[in-house]
């Protein structure tokens, strides 16, 4: 207990410490009012050329202080010495000041943290993971300066050297419990002790709450910060609660402003009318139709197909957002902060309101609807031959449903389904034909069939989690997904070769350092490892390794390690491919509904039908195409994170009734403090070091742990039962223990 006070002194008088630093600041800063701009960046430039002067760009306080003559004027050299350290330009080394440049140093921001490690996001945009001992206490939306260190995993990897400059409104969320320091603290994912928590002005709770914090105070490490309550959601021990917290904390937007609604009514209201007719292409007589699941309502994109002597002509209808969204207005500016729509559990956060996804915009069977049609001529064996663009008016025949056309088409569909998909039947048979030699095609490619890992959660009518299930493709999923890359593929391909703007889909080649650790975990696994060359490794290389495995129980491994080594697709401006898919050319075209980067790519596209000439078009969108790449990207990264945190709190909560249960599991990660361990009911846990027998144990991060007593290895791969010990709702953690 004596022990556990002395600490908790030490972390007060830390977080006293740090209080007197940042009190020093804002006095400093509001003197800066009253300081010489020009006597300033006069000592900015002395401070920067007496540190060039140096041989190592370094030199002490107090001896740089006497050069740059600072009794002259303290407040201005003081304020240059912070203006420099806040833009990066010099750090601070005890008793030295240093020029950062040449020291593999740069600023970066901190974009997630959890409890062992972080990541930052440099200024280009690449991200960097952090280790948690290298993290300096920092929070998300803090910009800090670091330090490229060596990368133990491939990934590039940095230590965080300062704080720059503090995000003042830093949040987290987490969970109420008693502390080791007496009373209550507030347990989060950034530190593996409890946050002690500042009742100054905290909102109400007790011992099981699921919250969201605020730090008012900040140590050098994160279990040193002091947090106040600001929002209560509940019982920790429900998924609905956790993640409501959790897009609070991320300051995601949920519920549409009056002004928003009232503009989307607005634009709505009017229905199809015959002038939103002119100038459109009528395909109301064509047989179209939309295919998408059983609970989805916004509709946003349909198919025709024809077949002919020659080949085939495809149609991808999709819903003319751009008509109703105008650039800067008010429904914009949303869409634009949103960026994509959210999909967690039975839970949608749209990226539009009701009246425009779910209603005027929503290609609903049986009512004209406005879209944007891609007619693509293939040729017999489904290559794209050629490809046209139109403003054009649809009307779908019927409002097809995956699970239906899978049964019309295995012939197992009822009279009901067969009497309600006959207008279109034909055409469903001509798309399943068509679909498959386009996925030939994309093998010859030598696209990568990465298995998907996502799981369906099942949950009960109060909203809480009772299973867990693999998501199943059946056959009119491919051919649907087989169709949107065909028109996402035409319209990048139009855009590159009539040179206007575009926001890009894109898909870098793998890091040598990535596919390096690949080809050596291929080994230790015993597995084939194809020829190729780790500098320009293609696609079809990464195919290959897959189809050695494919067939082998290894395989779930072996598919979450190729994912592990690809590059992240994001947004840009500019046409740089998609390796995963093999296609020099790639764009989001076929869903303006719930993603941004897609709207901007129709109103770039009807500018261009318009007849705009390309020098406009360069004008008008180069450099918003640039920033809505960004935004894009950032806002896609959010999404993602929320969807996975979701994930793996309904994972827990369904987990929390199987507790002292038997599973087996497939080992498909080994980190130095454990295994993760995917269970055969899709959730993943960790089997932590302290929880093994035997104490001691030898660990090769990424390959096995190894007892030290009994030898026994426990490697990548390996199945192995365990019992599901405890679970944690709030983290979306699971802990396992051998059975």
């Amino acid at each position: 207990m004596a022990r556990h006070n002395a600490k908790h002194q030490k972390n007060k008088n830390s977080v006293k410490k740090s209080q007197k630093l940042n009190h020093s600041k804002k006095i400093n800063k509001s003197n800066k009012k009253t300081v010489n701009l020009k006597e300033q960046e006069q000592y900015c430039r002395k401070i920067k050329t007496f540190l060039q002067m140096t041989e190592k760009g370094k030199m002490l306080k107090q001896e740089l202080a006497q050069k740059c003559h600072s009794k002259r004027n303290a407040l201005a050299y003081q304020s240059a010495i912070e203006e420099l350290l806040k833009k990066g330009i010099i750090l601070e080394q005890r008793k030295s000041y240093a020029l950062t440049s040449g020291r593999n140093v740069f600023p970066a921001e901190t974009v997630r943290l959890h409890a062992r490690f972080g990541f930052i996001r440099d200024e280009n945009g690449k991200e960097y993971f952090v280790a948690g001992k290298f993290l300096s206490g920092s929070m998300v939306g803090d910009k800090v300066l670091a330090k490229l260190i060596r990368s133990r995993t491939g990934s590039p990897e940095a230590e965080i050297i300062s704080v720059l400059e503090e995000n003042p409104n830093a949040r987290l969320t987490g969970k109420i419990v008693y502390s080791w320091f007496g009373g209550l603290g507030v347990s989060t994912n950034i530190a593996e002790m409890p946050l002690e928590i500042d009742e100054t002005d905290s909102c109400l709770y007790q011992a099981g709450d699921k919250v969201l914090c605020e730090i008012t105070h900040r140590g050098h490490h994160h279990m040193e910060h002091k947090a106040k309550i600001i929002m209560n959601f509940g019982s920790a021990d429900s998924a609905e609660s956790c993640v409501k917290a959790k897009i609070a904390e991320q300051d995601i937007p949920v519920d549409f402003m009056l002004k928003v609604l009232d503009e989307a009514k607005k634009v709505s209201a009017t229905g199809v009318t015959e002038f939103d007719l002119q100038d459109r292409l009528d395909l109301r007589e064509e047989i179209i139709f939309t295919i998408d699941g059983a609970h989805s309502k916004d509709l946003d994109d349909a198919v025709s197909v024809k077949k002919h002597a020659d080949g085939w002509t495809l149609g991808v209808h999709i819903a003319d957002v751009s008509h109703y969204v105008k650039p800067n207005s008010i429904l914009d500016s949303e869409a634009f902060r949103r960026g994509t729509s959210i999909y967690y559990a039975n839970q949608v956060i749209p990226m539009l309101p009701k009246a425009l996804s779910n209603g005027i915009c929503s290609l609903n069977a049986g009512h004209d609807r406005l879209t944007i049609s891609a007619i693509m001529e293939l040729s017999p064996e489904g290559d794209l031959i050629s490809q046209k663009f139109y403003k054009s008016v649809i009307c779908s025949k019927v409002r097809g449903v995956y699970h239906e056309c899978n049964q019309i088409l295995d012939q197992t569909a009822s009279q009901e389904l067969l009497e309600k998909y006959a207008p279109v039947t034909e055409s469903l048979v001509l798309l399943a034909e068509l679909a498959d030699k386009l996925e030939h095609l994309r093998k010859l490619r030598g696209a990568p069939e990465l298995e998907s890992t996502e799981s369906e959660l099942l949950l009960d009518e109060n909203g809480c989690c009772i299973g867990l299930a693999p998501v199943q493709r059946g056959k009119t999923e491919r051919i649907i997904e087989a169709c949107m890359l065909c028109a996402n593929e035409a319209v990048a391909k139009t855009a590159r070769e009539k040179n206007f703007p575009l926001v890009y889909r894109v898909h870098e080649n793998p890091s040598p350092e990535r596919i390096a650790i690949l080809k050596e975990m291929l080994l230790k696994l015993n597995q084939p490892v194809p020829n190729f060359d780790i500098d320009e490794i293609k696609p079809v290389d990464i195919q290959k390794i897959l189809d050695n495995t494919r067939e082998q129980p290894c395989f779930p491994v072996i598919n979450n390690l190729t994912l592990r080594s690809m590059a992240k697709a994001r947004y840009s401006n500019k046409a740089l491919g998609h390796f995963g898919l093999a296609l020099k050319d790639y764009a989001h075209f076929t869903s303006p509904i719930r993603r941004y980067p897609d709207l901007v790519v129709h109103r770039i596209l009807s500018d261009y039908l318009a007849g705009a000439e390309i020098d406009w078009l360069q004008k008008r969108y180069a450099k918003f195409t640039e920033n809505a790449s960004e935004r894009s990207s950032n806002t896609e990264v959010r999404a993602v994170q929320l969807e996975r945190d979701a994930d793996a709190c309904y994972a827990a909560e369904y987990m929390q009734a199987h507790i002292g249960e038997v599973f087996k599991g497939v080992i498909t990660s080994v980190t130095e403090f454990g295994l993760y361990v995917q269970l055969e009911n899709m959730a993943e846990g960790l089997l932590h070091v302290r929880d093994m027998p035997f104490g001691e144990c030898e660990v090769a991060e990424g390959w096995y742990i190894k007892n030290i007593l009994t030898n026994k290895i426990y490697k990548l791969g390996d199945v192995i039962e365990v019992i599901c010990t405890r679970t944690d709702v709030s983290a979306g953690h699971i802990d396992l223990a051998l059975a």
